[in-house]
């Protein structure tokens, strides 16, 4: 009797759960800083946790995010939806981004170069998170001013937004992408 039953990979209940975690997959998620609080009360102290990620599908889509919760998983869990629902694209051109720029946020600043084949991802932990996540292979980055890594990531965000994307620019002009490159 025991042999007529079906595998349990085959009931249909974790043939949905395998569909979802499938549908994850296609983005790479990397938590950049967990924080942990703690309240005084009066039976002892009560802990809460802050979470920040990244969030990219390493085809030049990236996003980051920041979640609260009393509990670790649940703030990762709120962080990463955040992220996603934030994606904002990465110009990304032979494995690395178009043009040298630099991302302030408050004290934060972020200098981001090109760099040719076989560099590598030459960053930071914040701003290496974020290139591996957007699909950036070679790249050469330094964190100036303040390390705060909540900081470091808006700066690194507020200089991709900044970047242009060869279309753009050809749009811009009013020059087709073959006049732009020769």
């Amino acid at each position: 009797m025991e042999n007529s039953r079906e595998p349990r990979e085959h009931r249909g209940r974790d043939r949905d759960n395998r569909e979802k975690r499938g549908e994850d997959k296609e983005f790479v998620e990397k938590l950049v800083k967990l924080n942990r609080t703690a309240k005084v009360v009066k039976g002892g102290r009560r802990f809460s946790f802050s979470a920040l990620t990244v969030v990219g599908d390493r085809k030049g889509n990236v996003g980051f995010g920041f979640g609260k919760a009393n509990d670790v998983s649940e703030a990762i869990r709120k962080s990463i939806d955040k992220a996603k629902r934030n994606m904002i694209s990465l110009p990304i051109k032979n494995g690395t981004i178009p043009h040298e720029i630099i991302g302030d946020f408050k004290s934060s600043s972020v200098l981001l170069k090109p760099a040719c084949s076989g560099t590598g991802i030459i960053a930071g932990g914040p701003v290496r998170a974020i290139m591996e996540a957007g699909g950036i292979t070679d790249i050469l980055s330094k964190s100036i001013g303040a390390s705060n890594q909540y900081n470091v990531v808006k700066a690194t965000f507020a200089g991709i937004s900044k970047m242009m994307d060869v279309k753009s620019v050809a749009k811009n002009r009013g020059k087709s992408l073959k006049e732009l490159w020769g």
